[in-house]
């Protein structure tokens, strides 16, 4: 089994929830800024060009991060990450699913569409795409409206999908991360509870992963 990596946002969700596990899986790295995802030996097992991805020892590759989490979590059930119950695991999805949408989506709009270095690579996957400057606003826009909910959603809830330290907290740890830093969109002071989730989420040793 070997894991396809680099030091960008969706590879990290992937990274902290191995630390979590406690897996080690070994490492190939991919550069993403030479465009190795776009070489023909990468495409060969991944023709979506993306990573993380997950090779098994058949050569079956995984390369979608949720996918490749309920994987593991199968083989290594504990600690839970995607639930102990059928309804756990429903809910923890949702949430990540709804992480997905409205705010990974959303920077990722901001970012791949201002930043020089994804001039027409504007969507992820092997096809050019050319960027929309337009939707620099919107995605900031988007990012805000995402933020405030995820503070209502934990001024009741003391982890995103119910009482424990769940994948949708990694995913929106990813998030929240990837906004502030690449994205240059931080939480706003006043959404102090999600604030408040962050710093606790963030001196879980999994997070330096």
């Amino acid at each position: 089994m070997r894991l396809y990596d680099y030091p960008a946002p969706s590879p990290r969700r992937l990274r902290i929830f191995l630390a979590e596990k406690g897996l080690d899986i070994p490492r190939v790295a991919v550069d993403l800024a030479k465009g190795e995802q776009l070489g023909p030996e990468f495409r060969a097992r991944n023709p979506r060009c993306t990573v993380p991805m997950l090779e098994l020892d058949d050569g079956t590759c995984l390369s979608d991060c949720l996918a490749i989490c309920e994987y593991l979590e199968a083989l290594h059930p504990e600690p839970p990450l995607l639930g102990a119950t059928p309804l756990e695991r429903a809910q923890i999805v949702m949430w990540y699913q709804r992480i997905d949408a409205d705010g990974f989506n959303a920077v990722a709009e901001v970012m791949r569409n201002a930043s020089p270095a994804f001039k027409d690579r504007a969507l992820p996957g092997p096809e050019p795409t050319p960027q929309i400057p337009a939707l620099v606003e919107r995605g900031r826009q988007r990012a805000q409206v995402f933020y405030r909910d995820m503070n209502a959603r934990l001024m009741e809830s003391e982890y995103v999908a119910g009482p424990t330290y769940t994948l949708a907290d990694i995913h929106l740890l990813s998030v929240v991360d990837f906004g502030a830093g690449w994205g240059r969109m931080p939480v706003p002071a006043e959404l102090t509870a999600l604030l408040a989730w962050h710093q606790r989420v963030s001196a879980r040793p999994s997070a330096k992963a």
